[in-house]
């Protein structure tokens, strides 16, 4: 059987159909992870705030490492037989531009860009001094995750979307590795079923820039739009105003000055180790796209309105 620790104010919908236990709680509590850890056998921790924008950064830091650590204290406590922890390639410092990230890059928050990314590199120092210490954890480090299913949508979810209602109208020159939601589960499955307590595993897929992205948005949906694609400067620039006409307004911006310096570094990734150790195999970049572009539309109900053939995106 599978529990979910659930926030009190969560939307329930993409667990609705799901044969599962719900713990309501907040992860920064420590009483309510305890509860929701008694009688477990292992532990998932997924929970976490994926934020760029920075007045989140002291909720950021409470959820993603104070929740980190009540979670190695309740699993102590209740002898948890293993933890899955869930970080991610922003918890490792930063080398030159288009570098390669492995395993081995090191892990240090002071060399770490953003609030998320050094709270996921203090919160993973965490987990890998509790592996230390005897604790059975694997740690998951996802690149890019984008993919079916993105129900609050994610800020390529909106990519995506405004693609599709022809909202989109700029874009950044710049590369991520990007990753199925899909792959990301099954490999934390693997992890579980095979991983070594104490290792990390990168979970990726390829680097796609945003000139690729739309290259592949067109061949699929038939669609031609008039998209801007902007230099670093210019795009940093513009970033630093979306953020504050945010901050005012209370509408998201495309793009914060932290993706663009994410997108802009031009790094790859490999998940070699994860291939070998894991069995991790990740589908084409492509086919994620289409599944993505398919469920938004089924979601969003956008098939009536649709100014493109729909025919290929059931290819």
């Amino acid at each position: 059987s599978v529990r979910v620790f659930v926030h009190p104010k969560d939307d329930l919908t993409p667990i609705e159909d799901l044969d599962v236990e719900i713990v309501w709680g907040d992860i920064r509590n420590l009483e309510d992870v305890e509860n929701a850890c008694e009688r477990v056998d292992t532990v998932f921790h997924l929970a976490g705030i994926i934020s760029i924008l920075p007045w989140r950064n002291k909720l950021v830091e409470e959820v993603n490492v104070k929740g980190v650590e009540n979670v190695l204290k309740a699993v102590k406590k209740h002898k948890v037989n293993r933890l899955i922890y869930t970080s991610s390639v922003h918890a490792f410092m930063e080398p030159e531009p288009g570098s390669l990230i492995t395993e081995e890059t090191p892990i240090d928050p002071r060399r770490t860009k953003g609030a998320y990314g050094k709270s996921k590199a203090l919160a993973t120092l965490k987990v890998m001094d509790a592996a230390k210490a005897g604790l059975d954890a694997v740690v998951v480090c996802p690149t890019g995750i984008i993919g079916p299913y993105d129900f609050k949508l994610s800020e390529m979810g909106r990519f995506f979307l405004n693609f599709l209602t022809s909202k989109l109208k700029y874009g950044v020159s710049g590369s991520f590795d990007f990753v199925d939601v899909r792959d990301v589960a099954d490999g934390l499955i693997k992890a579980w079923k095979h991983g070594k307590s104490g290792q990390f595993y990168i979970l990726g897929n390829r680097n796609v820039s945003i000139e690729e992205f739309l290259k592949i948005l067109s061949e699929l949906t038939g669609k031609k739009q008039s998209i801007k694609i902007l230099g670093k400067n210019s795009a940093y620039i513009i970033s630093f105003l979306l953020t504050i006409f945010q901050y005012i307004f209370g509408k998201k911006p495309i793009f914060t000055p932290y993706s663009v310096h994410t997108l802009t570094r031009n790094y790859t990734f490999s998940h070699a180790k994860a291939c070998k150790e894991l069995g991790y195999n990740p589908r084409p970049i492509e086919n994620t796209i289409r599944d993505t572009l398919n469920w938004l539309m089924e979601f969003f109900d956008l098939k009536g309105n649709a100014t493109f053939d729909l025919k290929k995106l059931s290819i």
